[in-house]
């Protein structure tokens, strides 16, 4: 197969039918993953085979012209560097993968105007779908999205449901979460529990710090405002606040960290100074990335599941993009469970 310049055609879906022998009909419905039909195996195999040996690939801009869809979605996250997110990503990868459909994959650092330059870029036509993690937009931003029939699902620190929007929301209770873990430190005995919180103003640090005030109280704990401090969520972050904490009169005995990353940083800040984890300062974080299991001590933190969280976060907006979900928005919540290790 060849043109006038020499070029060797691209082949198409009329050729795969040719070989494979059935119609063009069935070979767009088996490479578009349908659900409509019912194809028996051997077809499914000759088709793809056929597939193979000729080398087809879809001509994305033709399907897009023709049905109207990118065949992919996106997903906005804050920040690409924090373990917990790859793993979120190849939940929502694996079941894009299962539709066919592409990924593409945005950081924003949790900064505003990021979030806004991302949320115009798919509102532009980049995807069908996205899924967001959003720590300084609301909601709001996302209506032009709805209003252009782009499918959204977002994650969500504390519970809000999308109400007459197409919105879905997945909850993770980050309050209750940094209670259980901060309720486990006061069950071994400590009272002065000192707090590396996040960034300002995000949501993951507002729910954290609640359910660490929250833990307190409920123990007859006075909060000294002094033995919060704030990270970054980075291990540098982690770092310099343990060193802040350290300077105190009076340090703390044990030390909750919004997530683990700031909790390794503040390990080896404890470390520096002659201290032993977790006989003079025990150490709690959130998250657990796969280092927590690594790192000597091993750290006790609290398991947020990510890569389910992703698949989920997927499966209601494929849900949304097959017309099975509802004209209004979901709410649901994931579950969280505390990992106890040697550092607490």
């Amino acid at each position: 197969m060849g043109d006038s310049s020499g070029r060797k055609r691209r082949p198409t879906q009329a050729d795969v039918a040719r070989r494979a022998g059935v119609s063009q009909a069935t070979v767009s419905q088996i490479l578009n993953n349908s659900a409509t039909i019912t194809v028996p195996v051997e077809t499914r195999q000759r088709v793809l085979a056929a597939v193979e040996e000729l080398g087809y690939v879809p001509d994305r801009a033709a399907q897009m012209l023709r049905t109207g869809k990118t065949q992919t979605i996106a997903c906005v996250i804050p920040d690409i560097a924090n373990p917990v997110y790859p793993a979120f990503a190849r939940g929502i990868q694996d079941v894009a993968d299962h539709y066919g459909y592409d990924l593409i994959l945005y950081n924003t650092d949790g900064a505003a105007e990021k979030e806004r330059k991302v949320l115009r870029s798919v509102q532009q036509g980049r995807a069908d779908g996205v899924i967001v993690v959003l720590f300084q937009l609301t909601a709001r931003a996302l209506l032009p999205l709805m209003d252009v029939g782009i499918a959204v699902v977002r994650l969500e620190s504390v519970q809000k449901h999308g109400g007459p929007y197409p919105l879905d929301n997945l909850y993770f209770d980050n309050a209750a979460a940094a209670r259980a873990a901060v309720t486990y430190l006061i069950g071994r005995g400590h009272q002065r529990i000192g707090m590396i919180a996040g960034s300002a103003d995000t949501p993951p640090r507002e729910g954290r710090v609640l359910g660490y005030r929250a833990a307190l109280g409920e123990h007859g704990i006075a909060v000294d405002e002094r033995l919060i401090c704030t990270g970054d969520f980075r291990e540098d972050g982690g770092y310099r606040a343990m060193g802040e904490l350290l300077q105190l009169p009076e340090r703390p005995t044990a030390v909750f960290a919004a997530n683990d990353l700031m909790a390794l940083g503040a390990m080896v800040a404890l470390r520096e100074a002659g201290l032993r984890v977790p006989q003079d300062v025990a150490v709690a974080g959130f998250d657990n990335i796969p280092a927590a299991r690594m790192v000597t001590p091993a750290l006790t933190t609290v398991a947020q599941f990510p890569y389910r969280l992703g698949r989920r976060a997927a499966e209601l907006l494929f849900d949304r993009l097959g017309g099975m979900a509802p004209a209004g928005g979901r709410l649901e919540e994931m579950p969280f469970e505390l990992i106890v290790r040697e550092s607490a």
